[in-house]
């Protein structure tokens, strides 16, 4: 069964991540782009030989599943609209714009296949990483931290996501795959510069997670480090994380769209960490009155 392809967005995420991806995985075919740039859609469309879509609802006529790279206001929207026409979806982290727009997407997307671009949780390293180091030390707690640049030429609307709602998604994400599903978070620190959540898990483990953006820019960070009886396990996800990981991504997309089964990383779970993420911005919040 081949699956049909619609790419709505024409970002830096679309053009360097998905658009080739879509374009070089087995048993697809790339139905076209759709996005509210006409110039910009039209470019990339011709990159790849594919139909440009006016019209979001026109893509949705020509396609079995669509996969987003646009702002979560508008990814919280439109993928309501195709879940709700029986497409499946492949969403961007933060899923939407706030909790509220998450929980209506999710409800949309109840009966549909979807997954969420958790890119490091695809790459074999870090699934290594979860299925055989971390069981190795019967892990008590853990640590997480990111240390990124600005995001220099990225889309407007990327550079006003602060970075934990840029990364931190994936960050929690593998602390909970790690130690347990998150059931509590306490943050500190400031939200422009430097901060940290306190994390607490089902079945008593604890992890902390921190966070820069450096503005003069520099090196890329990101791991995760658990400990218990057994020593402790790190993975860097920055080295782990490659093309390898988007390839998987996609495989396993289209493998749930033709099984007609939503993936564990579906739009359920991108509401949950979308409730960590609100809540450790309110106690932001709260900590500054």
């Amino acid at each position: 069964m081949t699956v049909t392809i619609g790419l709505a967005g024409t970002g830096r995420r679309a053009t360097e991540v998905h658009a080739p991806a879509i374009a070089s995985c087995r048993g697809v075919r790339f139905a076209g782009v759709w996005a509210r740039s006409p110039m910009a859609t039209r470019a990339l469309a011709n990159k790849y030989g594919v139909p440009v879509f006016d019209h979001f609802s026109e893509m949705l006529n020509h396609c079995d599943a669509v996969v987003f790279a646009v702002p979560p206001a508008v990814q919280e929207d439109v993928a309501a609209v195709a879940a709700r026409r029986g497409k499946a979806v492949l969403l961007e982290r933060p899923i939407a714009s706030d909790l509220a727009g998450a929980e209506d997407l999710a409800v949309a997307a109840e009966r549909s296949v979807s997954q969420v671009a958790l890119t490091w949780r695809y790459a074999s390293a870090v699934r290594d990483f979860l299925t055989t180091e971390v069981p190795r030390t019967s892990p008590k707690g853990g640590s997480g931290r990111v240390v990124t640049p600005a995001p220099v030429g990225a889309s407007p609307w990327v550079r006003e996501l602060s970075v934990l709602r840029n990364l931190g998604s994936d960050l929690v994400d593998l602390l909970d795959a790690a130690l347990g599903r998150v059931v509590g978070v306490r943050a500190h620190g400031d939200p422009d510069g430097w901060f940290g959540l306190m994390l607490e898990h089902r079945i008593g483990r604890h992890s902390e997670a921190s966070m820069y953006v450096s503005p003069e820019g520099g090196a890329r960070r990101a791991e995760v480090e658990v400990f218990g009886p057994g020593g402790s396990a790190a993975i860097d996800c920055v080295a782990a994380v490659g093309l390898d990981a988007i390839n998987k991504m996609y495989r396993e997309f289209v493998a749930a769209v033709q099984e007609d089964t939503s993936h564990e990383l579906d739009v359920r779970h991108g509401l949950r960490l979308q409730q960590v993420i609100e809540a450790a911005e309110t106690d932001l919040v709260v900590g500054e009155s």
